[in-house]
Protein backbone atom coordinates (compact mmCIF):
# COMPACT_ATOMS: atom_id res chain seq x y z
CA UNK A 1 0.00 0.00 0.00
CA UNK A 2 1.40 3.37 -0.94
CA UNK A 3 1.65 6.28 1.47
CA UNK A 4 -0.92 8.10 -0.68
CA UNK A 5 -3.45 5.27 -0.34
CA UNK A 6 -2.69 4.91 3.37
CA UNK A 7 -3.46 8.60 3.94
CA UNK A 8 -6.75 8.37 2.05
CA UNK A 9 -7.75 5.23 3.94
CA UNK A 10 -6.98 6.85 7.30
CA UNK A 11 -8.87 10.01 6.34
CA UNK A 12 -11.84 7.96 5.08
CA UNK A 13 -12.07 6.03 8.35
CA UNK A 14 -11.58 9.11 10.52
CA UNK A 15 -14.31 11.09 8.70
CA UNK A 16 -17.14 8.57 8.26
CA UNK A 17 -16.28 7.86 4.65
CA UNK A 18 -15.47 11.39 3.52
CA UNK A 19 -12.13 12.52 2.15
CA UNK A 20 -10.71 15.80 0.90
CA UNK A 21 -8.10 16.77 -1.63
CA UNK A 22 -8.75 15.56 -5.17
CA UNK A 23 -11.69 13.44 -3.89
CA UNK A 24 -13.43 16.28 -2.02
CA UNK A 25 -17.18 15.69 -2.29
CA UNK A 26 -16.80 12.60 -4.49
CA UNK A 27 -18.24 9.20 -3.56
CA UNK A 28 -15.31 7.06 -2.39
CA UNK A 29 -15.26 3.55 -0.97
CA UNK A 30 -12.58 1.23 0.34
CA UNK A 31 -12.34 -1.97 -1.62
CA UNK A 32 -11.04 -5.03 0.26
CA UNK A 33 -9.64 -7.71 -2.04
CA UNK A 34 -7.29 -10.66 -1.92
CA UNK A 35 -4.43 -11.03 -4.41
CA UNK A 36 -5.27 -13.80 -6.86
CA UNK A 37 -1.59 -14.85 -6.97
CA UNK A 38 -0.16 -13.64 -3.67
CA UNK A 39 -3.19 -14.34 -1.47
CA UNK A 40 -2.36 -11.08 0.31
CA UNK A 41 -5.26 -8.89 1.43
CA UNK A 42 -5.31 -5.30 0.19
CA UNK A 43 -7.47 -2.25 0.64
CA UNK A 44 -7.83 0.18 -2.25
CA UNK A 45 -9.69 3.50 -2.15
CA UNK A 46 -11.68 4.14 -5.32
CA UNK A 47 -14.50 6.35 -6.53
CA UNK A 48 -17.83 4.72 -7.24
CA UNK A 49 -21.22 5.53 -8.70
CA UNK A 50 -24.40 4.36 -7.01
CA UNK A 51 -27.11 2.89 -9.23
CA UNK A 52 -30.00 5.35 -9.50
CA UNK A 53 -32.68 2.70 -9.05
CA UNK A 54 -31.15 -0.10 -6.96
CA UNK A 55 -29.75 0.88 -3.54
CA UNK A 56 -27.83 -2.42 -3.29
CA UNK A 57 -25.88 -1.84 -6.52
CA UNK A 58 -22.86 0.36 -7.17
CA UNK A 59 -20.27 0.60 -9.93
CA UNK A 60 -16.50 0.97 -9.82
CA UNK A 61 -14.21 1.92 -12.68
CA UNK A 62 -10.85 0.23 -13.32
CA UNK A 63 -9.38 3.43 -14.73
CA UNK A 64 -5.88 3.37 -13.21
CA UNK A 65 -5.80 7.05 -14.25
CA UNK A 66 -5.79 6.01 -17.92
CA UNK A 67 -2.72 3.77 -17.70
CA UNK A 68 -2.29 1.18 -20.47
CA UNK A 69 -3.04 -1.72 -18.08
CA UNK A 70 -5.91 -2.51 -15.74
CA UNK A 71 -5.28 -2.15 -12.00
CA UNK A 72 -4.45 -5.32 -10.06
CA UNK A 73 -7.65 -4.98 -8.03
CA UNK A 74 -9.67 -5.47 -11.22
CA UNK A 75 -8.09 -8.88 -11.81
CA UNK A 76 -8.43 -9.80 -8.14
CA UNK A 77 -12.14 -8.96 -8.10
CA UNK A 78 -13.01 -10.66 -11.37
CA UNK A 79 -11.11 -13.80 -10.31
CA UNK A 80 -12.77 -13.93 -6.88
CA UNK A 81 -16.28 -12.84 -7.85
CA UNK A 82 -16.72 -11.29 -4.43
CA UNK A 83 -15.18 -8.72 -2.11
CA UNK A 84 -15.93 -6.55 0.87
CA UNK A 85 -16.32 -2.79 0.81
CA UNK A 86 -16.36 0.05 3.29
CA UNK A 87 -18.90 2.64 2.19
CA UNK A 88 -19.48 5.53 4.56
CA UNK A 89 -19.54 3.96 8.01
CA UNK A 90 -20.74 0.56 6.80
CA UNK A 91 -18.70 -2.51 5.82
CA UNK A 92 -20.38 -5.30 3.86
CA UNK A 93 -19.75 -8.13 1.38
CA UNK A 94 -20.48 -7.70 -2.32
CA UNK A 95 -20.68 -9.91 -5.36
CA UNK A 96 -18.74 -8.71 -8.39
CA UNK A 97 -19.85 -8.63 -12.00
CA UNK A 98 -18.43 -7.06 -15.13
CA UNK A 99 -20.65 -4.63 -17.01
CA UNK A 100 -20.23 -4.83 -20.80
CA UNK A 101 -21.61 -3.44 -24.04
CA UNK A 102 -24.12 -0.62 -24.11
CA UNK A 103 -24.70 -0.83 -20.34
CA UNK A 104 -20.99 -0.37 -19.69
CA UNK A 105 -20.85 2.60 -22.08
CA UNK A 106 -23.92 4.26 -20.53
CA UNK A 107 -22.61 3.87 -16.97
CA UNK A 108 -19.07 4.98 -17.83
CA UNK A 109 -20.36 7.98 -19.80
CA UNK A 110 -22.47 9.07 -16.83
CA UNK A 111 -19.46 8.81 -14.50
CA UNK A 112 -17.40 10.84 -16.99
CA UNK A 113 -20.16 13.45 -17.15
CA UNK A 114 -20.20 13.74 -13.35
CA UNK A 115 -16.41 13.59 -12.97
CA UNK A 116 -14.63 14.77 -16.16
CA UNK A 117 -11.35 13.18 -15.05
CA UNK A 118 -12.81 9.85 -16.15
CA UNK A 119 -13.22 11.18 -19.69
CA UNK A 120 -9.53 12.13 -19.59
CA UNK A 121 -8.63 8.62 -18.41
CA UNK A 122 -10.61 7.09 -21.28
CA UNK A 123 -8.87 9.39 -23.74
CA UNK A 124 -5.43 8.34 -22.42
CA UNK A 125 -6.36 4.65 -22.72
CA UNK A 126 -8.02 4.98 -26.15
CA UNK A 127 -6.75 2.44 -28.65
CA UNK A 128 -5.04 0.49 -25.87
CA UNK A 129 -7.84 -0.69 -23.61
CA UNK A 130 -11.43 0.04 -22.69
CA UNK A 131 -11.73 0.97 -19.03
CA UNK A 132 -13.69 -1.83 -17.32
CA UNK A 133 -16.78 -1.14 -15.24
CA UNK A 134 -17.58 -3.57 -12.43
CA UNK A 135 -20.86 -3.89 -10.59
CA UNK A 136 -20.75 -4.49 -6.84
CA UNK A 137 -23.99 -5.86 -5.41
CA UNK A 138 -24.59 -6.15 -1.68
CA UNK A 139 -24.44 -9.87 -0.86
Amino acid sequence: MTDWNAKIIAEFRANEGRVGGPFEGAPVLLLHHRGRKSGRESVTPTMYMADDQDPDLIYVFASKAGAPTNPDWYYNLTAAGSAEIERGTETYPVTVGEVTGADRDRIFDEQARRYPGFAEYAQKAAGIRTIPVLSLRRA
